[in-house]
C-alpha cells in the first residue's frame, strides 16, 4: 500500500485525502492547527456561532459526490436559497436577487430598468461560457500537453470568440447594460477570486452561472458542516490526521519526494501533496533553486477585513446574503490594488446564517458576518487601519439601513490580512492566491503537480484551477487522480 502526505486540512487536502484512501493508499494528513478545515472553520463568540471564513456555498453536487464514491451511509443536508442575494445601493435603491431566472429578470426591470431579455441573454451566456470552457479549465490539468488534443480543447477553441478573451469584464458587462448600478451588480462577480472586474477577463462571467443558474445554497448547519461532513468521510475512509503538526520540510532525494518533517520528525513517503499556499511550500518547504520566481511574483488576489458582530436585533429586510455597494465602484477596486487600506467607503458584504441556521444566534438576534475587500498586505505586519474601517462600516449600515447599529452589537471579533495569513498561512492574507486581472490568468496558476520533483503534487485555492469552494474540490479532484493514475 503506498503512502501520501497531504500537507494541510483545508477543503481540497480533505476532499484529496477521501479520494485517495478509497482508492487504497495510506494517506495522512498533517495540519498546523488543532482542528480541520483551513479557513472553512467556525468561531463561538458568546450565543453566537459564526462561520469565519467562506459563506456561499455553490456546487453541492461537488460534496455529494465525495458521498457516494466512499458509499457512506451519512447524508450532507443543505437546501436552495430562494432569495440569492438582498442588493442595497446609496440612493436608497434595493432589489432582492431570486433563484427564480424569470423573477430575477422581473426584480431588476422593475427597480434598475434593464430589460428582462438583457438579463436572462447575460444569464444564458454565462452558462455557455461555462459548457465552452468547464471541461478543458476546470476538470482537468492545463499543464499536461495531452489535454490539449481532445474534443474539449477543440470545442473551446472553436467558441473561442465567445470568450471574449479581449474585452475586460466591465467592459463586458457595460456594453450588454444600459444601468451602472445592474454593471455593478455583475461586476461583483470578479470578487468570487479576489479580482478586479476593471482588468479581470469577461472569462469571469462565468460565474454567475454557478448562483443562478446552478444555484446557491446553504448547509442547514451552517457553513462548516462542510468540513466537518468530508472530515468524517475521510476518517471513515481510515486517514490519519496529524493536528498541531507544522510541516518544516518536503524532503527530497535526488529530485523525489521521500516525506517530509513535522514538529522536528521525519514522516517519510513517496507522495506528498501539498494543499499549502505555494509561497509557503517554496519560500518555506523547499530548496530554492526549485522556486518559480515568475509565478511567485504575479500580482495577488485581494484580502479581506471581516467583522463578526452579534447583533441583539433582528432586521426583517436583510437576507442571508446583502450587497451594500460603494457609491464609486472603479476608485474601490484601484485602491484595492494600489493601496495599503480598503477604501473610504467600502462594499460591505453581511452574511447572516442565523436566518437559516437558527441555532447560530439567540432568539431575535442575528449573527453577522460582515466582509470588507482589503488589500493583500504586503508588510506582512498588523495592520493598522481598525478603528477607521469599523467607523466608516457603521456609518454605511447606519446610513443605507437607516438605524443605529452600535447600541445593537453585543458581541464583536475580527480576522484581517495579518491574522488571516497568521492563522491560514496565506500570503499576505490573499484569499485566493494570485489575482486574475489578467486574460491570460487561468493559464497562469501553478500546475496540480511539480514538473521537477517527482512525487510532489498542488491541490487548492492557489494553484490550479483557482480559489472558493467549488474550484478547490475540483482541485483536489484532478491532483488525487494524477496520483491515481501515476502510482496505483
Amino acid at each position: 500500500m503506498k503512502r501520501v502526505h497531504i500537507i494541510g486540512s483545508g477543503i481540497a487536502g480533505l476532499a484529496a485525502s477521501v479520494r485517495l484512501a478509497k482508492a487504497g493508499f495510506k494517506v495522512s494528513v498533517f495540519e498546523s492547527a488543532a482542528h480541520p478545515g483551513g479557513k472553512l472553520c467556525e468561531m463561538n463568540l458568546g450565543a453566537y456561532r459564526f462561520d469565519k471564513g467562506p459563506s456561499l456555498f455553490t456546487m453541492p453536487h461537488l460534496v455529494n459526490e465525495l458521498g457516494e464514491l466512499t458509499k457512506t451511509k451519512s447524508q450532507f443536508k443543505f437546501q436552495k436559497l430562494n432569495d440569492v442575494c438582498h442588493y442595497f445601493y446609496e440612493d436608497g435603491t434595493r432589489l432582492k436577487a431570486k433563484s427564480d431566472l424569470n423573477a430575477f429578470a422581473d426584480e431588476i426591470h422593475q427597480h434598475l430598468g434593464e430589460s428582462r431579455e438583457a438579463v436572462l441573454k447575460h444569464l444564458e451566456h454565462s452558462a455557455q461560457l461555462y459548457h465552452y470552457t468547464a471541461d478543458l479549465f476546470l476538470h482537468q490539468s492545463l499543464h499536461k500537453p495531452h489535454n490539449f488534443f481532445n474534443i474539449k480543447t477543440i470545442k473551446a477553441i472553436g467558441n473561442i470568440k465567445k470568450l471574449q478573451l479581449s474585452k475586460t469584464m466591465h467592459e463586458a458587462n457595460a456594453k450588454r447594460f444600459k444601468n451602472p448600478k445592474t454593471v455593478q451588480l455583475f461586476n461583483r462577480y470578479a470578487t468570487y477570486n479576489g479580482s478586479n472586474p476593471y482588468k479581470a477577463p469577461a472569462l469571469l462571467n462565468i460565474i454567475p452561472h454557478l448562483e443562478y443558474n446552478i444555484g446557491a445554497f446553504m448547509p442547514n448547519e451552517g457553513m462548516y458542516d462542510i468540513t466537518k461532513y468530508i472530515y468524517g468521510l475521510a476518517k471513515e475512509q481510515g486517514v490519519e490526521f496529524y493536528f498541531n503538526h507544522k510541516v518544516e520540510d518536503i524532503v527530497i532525494e535526488n529530485e523525489k519526494v521521500k516525506g517530509l518533517k513535522a514538529n522536528g520528525s521525519l514522516f517519510e513517503s513517496d507522495i506528498v501533496l501539498s494543499d499549502a499556499d505555494m509561497h509557503v511550500v517554496y519560500q518555506k518547504l523547499l530548496p530554492s533553486k526549485y522556486t518559480p520566481h515568475k509565478l511567485l511574483n504575479q500580482e495577488k488576489s485581494s484580502s479581506a477585513y471581516i467583522f463578526y458582530w452579534g447583533i441583539k436585533r433582528e432586521f426583517t429586510e436583510l437576507g442571508v446574503h446583502n450587497i451594500l455597494f460603494s457609491d464609486n465602484y472603479e476608485k474601490e477596486f484601484e485602491q484595492l490594488f494600489n493601496s495599503d487600506k480598503p477604501y473610504h467607503d467600502p462594499t460591505v458584504y453581511i452574511h447572516i446564517s442565523s436566518k437559516v441556521c437558527k441555532k447560530d444566534a439567540p432568539a431575535g438576534c442575528e449573527n453577522w458576518f460582515i466582509l470588507i475587500n482589503a488589500p493583500h498586505n504586503k508588510s506582512h505586519l498588523p495592520v493598522g487601519y481598525f478603528d477607521e474601517l469599523k467607523l466608516n462600516v457603521i456609518k454605511k449600515v447606519n446610513r443605507i439601513l437607516k438605524t443605529d447599529i452600535l447600541p445593537y452589537i453585543e458581541e464583536e471579533s475580527t480576522w484581517d490580512p495579518f491574522t488571516i495569513e497568521k492563522d491560514t498561512s496565506s500570503y499576505g492574507g490573499s484569499l485566493y492566491g494570485n489575482s486574475s486581472n489578467n486574460k491570460f490568468s487561468a493559464f497562469l496558476r501553478h500546475a496540480n503537480y511539480s514538473s521537477k520533483i517527482k512525487g510532489l503534487y498542488f491541490c487548492g485555492g492557489s494553484v490550479h484551477p483557482g480559489g472558493g469552494i467549488p474550484l478547490c474540490l475540483l482541485s483536489a479532484k484532478i491532483a488525487g487522480n494524477m496520483i491515481i493514475d501515476k502510482h496505483n
